[in-house]
């Protein structure tokens, strides 16, 4: 039964027969009455001057008289309550904190124990979704920041505007699954402390709020970036064994949770179900591992060599991609080779640009506003030249690096231009290493459209550098490979053995969603090289250098440089006997959770105990007045402890010891059963001013 807590402003007092005085002998055992107010002198008169008032209209003037004497005696034997504070509620602050901060229930009256309804379980399913895909959003968030580059460019291409679109992302996620989480918690507290559920209204609002946000924001991630959604699975390579165990301990720390339900309760279908559901998670989890493919689960000494970093656009991390400044800093941080984008101009100088225009990484809406929209590879070398392709970067700090720059180094980069293919091959070849040249065909209006190929070759040829130190992608069509001896050929796609071998192809560039840990070993089983992009994080630079990956293309050479060795590396004995060691742990957990909720339950039931808290009564929080309602349940809860608590066996009595109400296990009087009978028919208890 939900109740109320009796308010204190209105003292409770023991009631005795004043017709007949009661005894006590020392011999009997007694027991103290729990109060949650004190007592003082004027209120304790006020209330015995308002109880005669009503006693002298119900039971009449002579009886009225004899309690009197009866009264006036005992307070002049020195056995009245004395005036001193009696024993108060212990103040339940961890509670108080749950309930109003889920429910705005602060005060001890407003809680409840009672089953939550079927409108709030369903809030709290409602609740627990939310939670699930905002985990998903933000694990997704966490493990794409290998792509962030990407993202944005993807958002730059449909609304033409740059801008990184990751921060507001990123802010509103942390703060709704935070939020969300806390609820979770708070929840799963009302649960375990047998607290009604009831959810305010403002965390509905924020909850459905949320939820439509992740939802939005899902729908709209798929629409413009659908193919990153592959970078869960192929990160689960890597984080798989300890998710793994982090489910395995918070679904056995839900254990008890459902032991108290299923054991605590009447046997029904939904019990079982629930049970059913947890044991069927709990076994899945436990065979989980069997289904992983961790590429770093492997004997350290079968690990292959370190892979080659291949600086992609130089460090774009660092300077402006594409750009001498760039390609200095990539070789600085250790890259083994240089990948770059190549577009011939319009009287076939081969440039450097990843765009088909210059709008993003140029001024060109300065220099040339009229033909900003205009496709690249129709300047020619000239106007080409007079762009500047450094101040976008120092503006627009795409990394949020530009802080990390010296003075000379922001000026070296507010002083770029577009860097031609020629100047890039020769710094390569200085440096002594090698280069993969992404390579654009104009468009068929073009010039030269049909000899852009020769004026590449050109280019690499006057630039003095090995020709089995270039790598070529993209030329196409393949009747154009023919014409081009002694370099080694490149696809960015995904062939067959035979295909390779048909089309003279010598490596294959493929992106990391692409390259699954078999293909790579047939590739690399058949002399067939490979080359994954891009790769910027230290968990996907571990798992391809497991894989055996020889090389890897890299927007951030800087942070690659930092791992000398895989994150994590695990024999295949070492994970078993973790695996197996957890599941046995968690077994015997859930197992010892269950025994304990069911000997309790067994304790609780032959110790005759009720489940019944008279300080969790409550009867509407809107409640702020005395009112009938209160009053008549005031006295029901009184009368329900004295029928309850004392049995039919034990007696009320006013009579102190040290100071504190007492009761004896004697047989009620005559005249109290005769008081307590005329108040509860009465329609107004006698104390009904508590």
């Amino acid at each position: 039964m939900c109740a109320i807590g009796l308010s204190p402003s209105a003292p409770e007092t023991n009631f005795k027969d004043f017709s007949h005085k009661s005894t006590k002998s020392n011999s009997e055992e007694a027991t103290v009455l729990r109060h949650p107010w004190k007592y003082n002198r004027v209120t304790e008169i006020f209330f015995v001057f308002n109880t005669v008032q009503k006693i002298r209209c119900r039971v009449g003037f002579p009886v009225l008289c004899g309690m009197l004497t009866d009264w006036w005696r005992a307070e002049a034997e020195g056995s009245m309550v004395k005036h001193q504070p009696l024993q108060v509620y212990e103040k339940q602050i961890f509670v108080s904190f749950v309930t109003g901060i889920y429910g705005c229930r602060w005060k001890r009256y407003q809680r409840c124990q009672d089953d939550s309804s079927k409108w709030e379980c369903t809030w709290f399913v409602i609740l627990c979704c939310s939670f699930l895909l905002l985990l998903f959003w933000t694990y997704f968030w966490l493990v794409a920041q290998n792509d962030f580059n990407e993202f944005n460019l993807a958002v730059y291409n449909l609304t033409g505007e740059w801008r990184d679109e990751t921060i507001p992302i990123l802010a509103s996620t942390t703060v709704g699954f935070s939020y969300i989480t806390f609820l979770v918690i708070l929840a799963f507290f009302h649960i375990s402390l047998g607290q009604q559920l009831n959810l305010y209204w403002i965390h509905k609002i924020g909850v459905l709020a949320t939820l439509l946000t992740t939802i939005s924001g899902v729908v709209s991630v798929d629409d413009i970036w659908g193919e990153e959604w592959g970078i869960i699975l192929i990160s689960l390579q890597s984080t798989a064994p300890f998710l793994h165990i982090g489910a395995l301990a918070a679904f056995t720390a839900i254990g008890w949770l459902v032991a108290a339900y299923v054991v605590r309760r009447e046997r029904s279908t939904f019990q079982m179900m629930v049970l059913l559901i947890y044991i069927g998670i709990l076994v899945a989890l436990y065979l989980a591992p069997l289904t992983f493919t961790c590429p770093c689960i492997m004997d350290r000494h079968t690990l292959q060599t370190r892979p080659e970093i291949m600086g992609r656009r130089g460090a774009p991390m660092l300077a402006p991609e594409n750009t001498m400044v760039s390609f200095n800093r990539a070789l600085q941080h250790g890259a083994r080779s240089l990948e770059a984008d190549v577009t011939v101009s319009v009287d076939g100088i081969p440039f450097l640009m990843r765009d088909r225009t210059f709008r993003r990484t140029t001024d060109i809406s300065k220099v040339f506003p009229a033909r900003q929209y205009e496709d690249a590879s129709f300047f020619n070398w000239t106007e080409i030249r007079s762009l500047n392709a450094g101040l976008w970067f120092l503006e627009r700090d795409p990394y949020w690096t530009v802080e990390t720059l010296t003075a000379r180094d922001r000026s070296r980069i507010g002083n770029q231009t577009v860097c031609s293919l020629l100047e890039m091959l020769r710094l390569a070849a200085r440096a002594n290493r090698s280069v993969l040249l992404n390579i654009r065909r104009p468009p068929p209006e073009h010039p030269r459209h049909r000899s852009w190929f020769m004026d590449t070759l050109w280019a690499i040829q006057k630039a003095g550098i090995s020709h089995n130190r270039v790598r070529t992608v993209t030329w196409t069509p393949d009747t154009d490979r023919g014409r081009v001896r002694g370099f080694q050929q490149t696809a960015d796609e995904k062939l067959s053995l035979e295909e390779i071998r048909q089309r003279g192809i010598t490596s294959l560039t493929l992106h990391y969603s692409k390259a699954s840990l078999q293909d790579i070993q047939e590739y690399l089983a058949n002399n067939v090289s490979v080359t994954v992009y891009p790769v910027n994080e230290p968990w996907l630079y571990s798992i391809l250098w497991c894989s055996g990956v020889p090389s890897v293309s890299s927007d951030a050479p800087q942070v690659l440089r930092k791992v000398p060795y895989p994150i994590w590396l695990m024999s295949q004995n070492a994970y078993s006997f973790i695996w197996i060691t957890s599941d046995i742990v968690s077994v015997i957990i859930v197992l010892g959770i269950f025994s304990f909720q069911n000997y309790h339950m067994i304790r609780w039931k032959m110790s005759g105990m009720q489940n019944y808290n008279p300080e969790q009564i409550m009867l509407s929080t809107v409640v702020r007045r005395p009112s009938r309602d209160v009053n008549i349940m005031k006295e029901k809860l009184i009368f329900s402890e004295i029928n309850n608590g004392m049995g039919m066996n034990e007696e009320l009595s006013l009579y102190p010891e040290n100071g504190y109400a007492r009761y004896s296990h004697r047989g009620l009087t005559r005249s109290s059963h005769h008081i307590a009978s005329d108040w509860q028919n009465s329609d107004m208890a006698l104390i009904s001013q508590l």
